[in-house]
């Protein structure tokens, strides 16, 4: 079971219009684990508007009362082109070291809290599954972030839902409405879609062993066919003690666990060929 309570402020809730009082964070925890949900999971954001040092300590101090079994600690992502109504608040977010420093607080408090880092944005407390695949090595990551059951096929149902059936993606129709009426007359709803290369599956492959492993292999093949902009940021990640590499594979060090997402555009070399996409998914802190 997973909440989103984002982040417990007052006026952090008004600005992003999600208002949910923490008593009914505790009403819905107490009853999901009354009924059987032995693992609970919050999702927190940093980088809101309003956000500071003193509220995200605020919102851990309150978290750590129920203690979640699992906590997804993203960042908030500020795309005013695709949802024009987070341009009402941008004047009040954290920016750059701001925002950095509010992340780097949170990791901390989860540390002092107990709870162990998963890989991108999840933490889990020490006996939950997730801690012992990671251990174990059997962690996997689809759409709906960390899982202990890795599979080649996931159905995605609903509006804007995307399926995996590990040669090819498809995404259903985002509107509710338009969504609705496909199925009422008996049409398909996905709406777009994309077969996978034989490329596309060695890079996923790759982003699967560095996501949930911190460390992937790959043949001297491979590593000589990585493009010479992608080796130069590698070689600037190891500058900065993030990684090691070399021919026969890469590993990511403690410290570069907050660049992961980062890390792993360098091999998505669809990526690394659309630069107005690389711009909007540059900033991952």
């Amino acid at each position: 079971m997973s909440f989103g309570v984002q982040d417990v402020n007052p006026q952090v809730q008004q600005a992003i219009n999600r208002i949910q009082p923490f008593e009914k964070v505790i009403e819905v925890t107490e009853a999901a684990r009354e009924i059987g949900y032995t693992s609970i999971n919050f999702d927190l954001i940093y980088g809101l508007p309003h956000q500071t040092p003193r509220s995200i300590r605020q919102t851990f101090t309150e978290v750590a009362a129920l203690r979640p079994e699992r906590i997804a600690f993203y960042s908030y992502a500020h795309l005013p082109a695709a949802f024009p109504a987070q341009k009402s608040f941008e004047r009040f977010l954290p920016q750059n070291a701001e925002k950095r420093a509010l992340y780097a607080l949170g990791r901390e408090l989860l540390t002092q809290l107990g709870y162990q880092e998963i890989g991108m944005d999840h933490f889990a407390l020490p006996d939950d599954p997730l801690c012992q695949a990671k251990e174990q090595a059997r962690l996997h990551r689809n759409f709906m972030g960390y899982t202990v059951k890795p599979s080649r096929l996931l159905l995605g149902l609903g509006s804007s839902a995307i399926s995996d059936i590990h040669y090819a993606y498809v995404q259903n129709e985002k509107h509710v409405d338009s969504y609705r009426a496909l199925l009422r007359l008996d049409r398909s709803a996905h709406v777009k879609g994309h077969v996978m290369s034989s490329e596309d599956i060695e890079t996923r492959r790759l982003l699967l062993a560095l996501t949930c492993n911190g460390r992937a292999e790959w043949n001297r093949c491979y590593f000589d066919g990585l493009s010479a902009e992608a080796k130069s940021q590698l070689e600037a990640f190891r500058s900065e003690g993030l990684l090691h590499f070399s021919n026969l594979g890469i590993r990511i060090r403690p410290e570069g666990m907050a660049y992961l997402r980062n890390i792993c555009m360098v091999f998505d070399r669809r990526l690394q060929g659309d630069a107005q996409a690389r711009k909007r998914y540059s900033q991952s802190i």
